[in-house]
C-alpha cells in the first residue's frame, strides 16, 4: 500500500524521497528529522532538503518546540487541492501559450466521421467539453444515448437549449435543459443531429435508419455560427409561425408572399411558407420545458 501511494505521489510531481517522507509523516505524530529519517528510509543527509521542498509544496508543517523542530503532515485533502490548483494553472498557461503560437488565420480542419457509434461518440465528446452553454438539435432516437453527458453538463451549470426535431407531443425523458418541441426533421426519412458547445465547435450529423450515419466536426467559425443560428432561428421561426397560425396570410404583403413563394425547396412547387406550415402541423403548441 505504501509503495503504491508513493508511486502515485511521484506521478503528481513529488520526488521519491519527498513521497516517502510525506507518507511516513501521515502515519505518525509530529516527529523530529532524526525520527522521520528512520521511519521513511530517507537518508539523513538528504532529509532536510526534502523537508524544505515539502514545506514549499504546502505538504509539511514545521513546528518549533523546546526540544527542537518537529514536522507534521498537512492533511491530504489540502495537499490535493493545492496540487489541483497548481496543475490547473499550468494547464491554463499552456493553453494560452499554444493558442498564441497557432498561426493567425490558419484554417480549421473539417473532420469527417462515418458510422452511428462514431457519431454518438463525437456528440458525447462535444457535450462533455461544454462549459457555459450548449445548443442541441436532436431526435428521440439519439437523445437517450446523450443523457449521461447532458446530465454531467447540467451538473457543471451549462445552459442547455434543446430543439426536439420530432416535435414529440410529450417529453420522452431524454431531453435536457430548455426543451423546444417543433417538428423540424427532413421529410425524406433522414434524421439530423447538431451539437454546438460554447459557440466554439460544431458536430453536424445525418442518420438514415440505425446503421448509416455520417457527420462533420469542425471549429471553423463560419460553420459553427451557421449551425448555432440554424438552431436558434429554427426555434424562433417555429414559435412565431405557430403563434400567428391562420392570421399570417392576412398580415403578409403581396410582395412578401411572392418572396416566400420563391424560396421553396428545389423541385418543390410549394413555397417556403407552405413547407414550414406543413412541417409544423404536428408540433405541440407549448413553451419550453426545462
Amino acid at each position: 500500500m505504501m509503495d503504491t501511494t508513493t508511486s502515485k505521489l511521484q506521478e503528481l510531481g513529488f520526488g521519491q524521497y519527498e513521497a516517502q517522507a510525506y507518507v511516513a509523516l501521515l502515519q505518525t505524530e509530529p516527529c523530529s528529522g532524526y525520527e522521520l529519517a528512520r521511519l521513511s528510509g530517507v537518508p539523513r543527509a538528504s532529509l532536510y532538503g526534502v523537508l524544505e521542498k515539502l514545506e514549499q509544496r504546502g505538504a509539511v508543517l514545521r513546528l518549533e518546540t523546546a526540544e527542537g523542530a518537529r514536522y507534521a503532515a498537512v492533511p491530504p485533502e489540502q495537499v490535493i487541492q493545492r496540487l489541483q490548483a497548481r496543475l490547473q494553472s499550468h494547464l491554463d498557461e499552456a493553453r494560452r501559450s499554444l493558442c498564441q503560437l497557432q498561426a493567425a488565420g490558419e484554417s480549421e480542419p473539417v473532420w469527417n466521421a462515418r458510422g452511428y457509434p462514431a457519431l454518438l461518440e463525437h456528440a458525447q465528446s462535444l457535450i462533455d467539453q461544454a462549459r457555459e452553454q450548449l445548443l442541441l438539435a436532436v431526435s428521440p432516437e439519439e437523445a437517450p444515448a446523450l443523457v449521461e453527458s447532458l446530465d454531467r453538463a447540467l451538473a457543471r451549470n451549462v445552459a442547455i437549449t434543446t430543439l426536439c426535431l420530432a416535435g414529440c407531443p410529450h417529453e420522452c425523458g431524454a431531453c435536457r435543459g430548455r426543451v423546444y418541441r417543433y417538428t423540424a426533421a427532413p421529410q425524406d426519412g433522414a434524421r439530423s443531429l447538431l451539437v454546438v458547445p460554447d459557440g466554439a465547435e460544431v458536430l453536424a450529423g445525418e442518420i438514415r435508419g440505425n446503421e448509416q450515419a455520417q457527420a462533420v466536426r469542425t471549429r471553423q467559425r463560419l460553420l459553427v455560427d451557421l449551425a448555432g443560428r440554424h438552431i436558434r432561428d429554427g426555434i424562433a421561426l417555429a414559435a412565431i409561425l405557430l403563434d400567428l397560425d391562420g392570421r399570417l396570410e392576412s398580415l403578409l404583403k403581396p410582395e412578401t408572399r411572392d418572396v416566400l413563394a420563391g424560396l421553396g425547396s428545389c423541385g418543390d412547387q410549394a413555397g417556403w411558407l407552405e413547407e414550414m406550415q406543413h412541417l409544423l402541423q404536428r408540433s405541440p403548441r407549448s413553451p419550453a420545458q426545462g
